[in-house]
């Protein structure tokens, strides 16, 4: 059986970090990646759909280690795909993913102290073990995608589509196009294929918060001409971190006023627009995360009268479209359900300590990223106020420097464990649907130190790179004195 110090499960943004962090911070490590599908880039990977870009910017959303040096600082799915190809295979990190190999069960074994990890293949099931496992397997559903039922969906006369299995053979030139959601996907797909549609409908429950942003980053353009790229590019990153906190920090004090300076923005592209009926949400600024729309798209494709909002509520599908509430029936050819995502915890894989199946639903989580009772198991799940990045990067770290205290200390399982009452809260504060959909699903957070998820890269940078690795984490388990052999 194959033995590594360190399994890592996904070769996306996080677990390709993971790579890197492990080779240079813990190099005396072996280590290897497990991915599910075919290929590297995780989401960047698997979502195909028109238009799909990230909605941070690449300055935070990039490797620290790594500069983005393309003009546009908001990219699209390809570019984003090829950095971390290119990232991968600079560092050698590709040798070490093993493709195909969906993990399935992972069993602790304390007498061991290692984890005995199942992968399915298409060659049939392997076994692997390891002292640490390190999930980088994302946090939604890859095989299944959040689709409400429909009344009347059989009756619809044309195709029906979900962004996440995006089919290439989609023609919609010409085509009246409606999309059903109202979250990042659908404000990327609404222009995307407003300029080859006949026209595109965003049919929407209920409003967004939508923000307009350049594509591209004239500080940082300029900074690459006149500083070393990775000056240029640590710069760059440094400020959009500040501004990113300070902004969420300042709206999420004064809502207020963030509701009427975000709608006055969306005014000036929309003079002429029902901003309360489309553009108003009921909710607060970042008490779900904003969409944002690179160079103001979205708004464009409505004022060419490609593209138009209607707020409503469905009543069934019917052969030539949608009949909603209000008796409207939107034409369509063509519906594309942008209706959200299905968070999954760890990719759903089994978990269980010395022969006891664990449910890491209730258990609390440990600084953003490993799980009470739990030994040598931690997760990368990054921001949601933030690039995705900043979190993983600070969570490789932390994980390397756990690596490197255990082999010092001789000691071979550390396990978070609290010491008193830690509270409980839940482990996402946002309302966003696919967040409430999913609160029986992931574990909770506690309401004090090191327990409490802070979504403050400031703070997690202090305690994560700079904190102790003490602090109520149980290290156990003495690496068995080597016999000497008989003379």
């Amino acid at each position: 059986m194959e033995h590594f110090d360190v399994l890592v499960v996904g070769a996306g943004i996080s677990g390709i970090g993971a790579g890197y962090h492990l080779q240079t911070l813990c190099p005396d490590r072996s280590y290897a990646i497990l991915e599910g599908r075919a290929a590297l880039g995780g989401t960047w990977d698997l979502f195909r759909y028109p238009g799909i870009r990230s909605d941070s910017d690449m300055y935070t959303l990039g490797y620290h280690f790594r500069p983005w040096t393309e003009p546009k600082a908001i990219a699209d799915g390809p570019n984003i795909l090829t950095y971390l190809q290119q990232v991968a295979h600079d560092h050698g990190i590709d040798r070490k993913i093993r493709y195909d190999h969906q993990v399935k069960r992972a069993a602790w074994s304390t007498a061991d102290a290692t984890w005995t990890v199942e992968a399915e293949t298409p060659g049939g099931p392997v076994t692997l073990t390891c002292n640490f496992l390190f999930m980088c397997s994302g946090y939604y559903n890859y095989a299944k995608g959040h689709s409400p039922e429909f009344a009347g969906a059989a009756d619809f006369a044309g195709r029906i589509v979900h962004p996440q299995f995006w089919p290439q053979d989609l023609d919609y030139t010409g085509k009246e196009v409606v999309v059903i959601g109202s979250g990042a996907t659908a404000v990327t797909l609404v222009p995307a294929m407003a300029g080859e549609a006949a026209h595109v409908t965003m049919l929407q429950r209920s409003p967004t918060y939508i923000v307009a942003r350049p594509a591209e980053d004239a500080m940082a353009n300029w900074l690459r001409t006149k500083l070393p790229a990775k000056l240029a590019y640590g710069i760059v990153r440094w400020r959009n971190v500040l501004l990113g906190m300070f902004f969420f920090n300042r709206m999420r004090k004064h809502p207020d006023k963030a509701k009427e300076r975000l709608l006055g923005m969306v005014r000036e592209q929309l003079p002429d627009a029902d901003i309360e009926t489309h553009f108003t949400p009921r909710y607060n600024p970042w008490d779900q995360r904003l969409c944002l729309v690179p160079d103001g798209d979205l708004f464009t494709s409505i004022r060419d009268g490609k593209a138009e909002i209607v707020t409503d509520t469905i009543d069934r599908f019917v052969p030539d479209g949608i009949r909603l509430t209000s008796g409207k029936t939107l034409p369509a050819d063509v519906i594309v359900t942008a209706t959200g995502l299905e968070l999954q915890l760890l990719s759903g894989v089994q978990f269980t300590v010395d022969g006891e199946a664990k449910d890491l639903s209730k258990t609390t989580n440990y600084k953003g990223m490993m799980y009470s009772g739990i030994p040598n198991l931690a997760s990368s799940f990054g921001y949601t106020n933030a690039s995705w990045t900043l979190k993983a990067d600070l969570t490789c770290g932390y994980v390397c420097r756990l690596l490197n205290t255990m082999k010092k200390r001789g000691l071979r399982q550390a396990t978070p464990t609290p010491h008193g009452a830690v509270g409980e809260e839940p482990f996402l504060d946002f309302t966003s649907g696919y967040v409430q959909r999913a609160r029986d699903v992931l574990p909770k957070q506690g309401t004090r130190k090191p327990w409490k998820v802070h979504q403050n890269y400031a703070k997690d940078l202090m305690a994560l790179k700079f904190g102790s690795v003490d602090n109520e984490m149980v290290f156990s388990n003495p690496v068995p004195k080597k016999v000497k052999a008989a003379a």
